[in-house]
């Protein structure tokens, strides 16, 4: 059979249409709320996948959304199939979103043993929901201790220390301090609860917030606050940040987000948070925070998106998020690259995470935040004993852990 030459480019067009139809199924978006180097580093790593993978029909393309607006939007859009193929996140909202469904896609059926091992395990841990693992971990986050070398040229190592530095570089009368940080805050709390072997879980899950441990932690917290009197009083975000910066708190205990506050002129040093004598010479412990890489269950392109997921942080990648976009991978080959290695901020953090605690990700943790900060308030006010403050707290949780079981 003849074909005309004008009915050639019509062919063409109806062989072409396949292939584009392809093409625009296998275009994976990646929701995620980073700025500045993070979302450039993010985007690099984007555009060399795409250029490595053109000729397969795959095309990976980026969105930022602001970081406020983030959770609620992965919640109201996902399970409804109106978001994107992958989410990155950090794993707190991790249970949450699984047990209402339609939003996070278990990975153990793509899961090979040597991408498995390719992570930090405590970052893998974070990524684990009941046995099964529904993310890879892209980086985490934790506090250190975090130190003004002028003041301060060698950190402490015990809290024996840690107190008897701290006493001689605090004058409260002239606003000067040897140790600030957000003590009355759960989150920074917990790396000191942590140490006497604390938890705001048992397996069930089952609250124990006014667990022994956690009151002794608590104990010894106003024991550094009144009786050693190196804590200023009601320390904001903003208050610690100034002091540190005025050269009047030696020590602060916090995370990557603070050094983007500190004034060019302050010479600071990261060093692991002392271990407690109190707790027997066990270390502080963090709560541990890993942002995951999420595959959405409604994705139509799921294989593609695992594919991205899994390459984002394969060890190169990683190299490219850790030096360019200032993060802390959960890939532990990347931190033998000597641009990794050299970097005394990223060492700092990647030793620290050696003893850091993943802040559990069950949907009961939403429920612990609001009576933990009115018990840690409570105390540091002096309005109740850590003992009778937390056994309120417990009460509050168990009641609202209860009606969230009946719906």
């Amino acid at each position: 059979m003849k074909i005309s030459r004008l009915a050639l480019p019509l062919l063409a067009a109806a062989l072409a249409a396949p292939s584009m139809s392809v093409f625009a199924q296998k275009e994976v978006v990646v929701w995620h709320a980073y700025r500045a180097e993070e979302k450039a580093a993010l985007e690099k790593v984007a555009a060399a996948y795409n250029a490595a993978n053109a000729a397969k029909g795959v095309k990976v393309t980026t969105l930022a959304v602001p970081y406020d607006a983030f959770a609620d939007k992965i919640t109201a859009a996902v399970p409804r199939g109106k978001g994107p193929d992958i989410f990155i996140y950090a794993q707190d909202r991790l249970g949450g979103w699984i047990e209402a469904g339609s939003t996070v896609e278990p990975i153990d059926f793509f899961l090979d043993k040597a991408t498995k091992d390719r992570y930090i395990p405590t970052t893998m841990e974070a990524m684990t929901y009941r046995g099964t693992v529904y993310g890879l971990p892209l980086n985490y986050k934790v506090i250190t201790l975090i130190y003004n070398k002028k003041l301060l040229p060698t950190p402490p190592k015990t809290s024996k220390e840690l107190v008897a530095m701290a006493k001689k570089l605090t004058d409260a009368k002239s606003g000067r301090f040897g140790l600030a940080y957000s003590y009355s805050d759960y989150y920074y709390h917990a790396a000191l609860q942590n140490a006497f072997g604390g938890r705001a879980f048992d397996p069930g899950p089952k609250p124990v917030l006014n667990a022994p441990e956690n009151v002794k932690a608590l104990e010894l917290l106003m024991r550094w606050f009144t009786v050693d009197g190196i804590l200023p009083a009601e320390p904001s975000t903003a208050l610690i940040t100034s002091l540190f910066n005025g050269g009047k708190a030696a020590m602060v205990f916090s995370g990557p987000w603070f050094l983007g506050e500190i004034a060019k002129g302050v010479d600071y040093g990261l060093a692991l948070l002392p271990t407690i004598d109190e707790a027997g010479g066990k270390p502080m412990r963090p709560w541990m925070t890993v942002e995951g890489v999420y595959v959405a269950a409604p994705s139509k392109n799921k294989d593609a998106a695992y594919d991205f997921a899994k390459y984002l942080t394969d060890t190169p990648q990683a190299k490219v998020m850790a030096v360019e976009g200032r993060q802390t991978p959960a890939n532990k080959a990347v931190y033998s690259d000597p641009a990794v290695s050299g970097d005394a901020i990223l060492s700092a953090f990647r030793k620290q995470v050696e003893v850091a605690v993943p802040m559990p990700n069950l949907p009961e943790m939403t429920m612990v935040w609001s009576p933990a900060t009115t018990a840690m308030n409570t105390i540091v006010k002096k309005s109740a004993t850590p003992k009778a403050a937390m056994d309120q707290a417990q009460n509050a949780v168990l009641k609202d852990v209860a009606a969230l079981r009946k719906k």
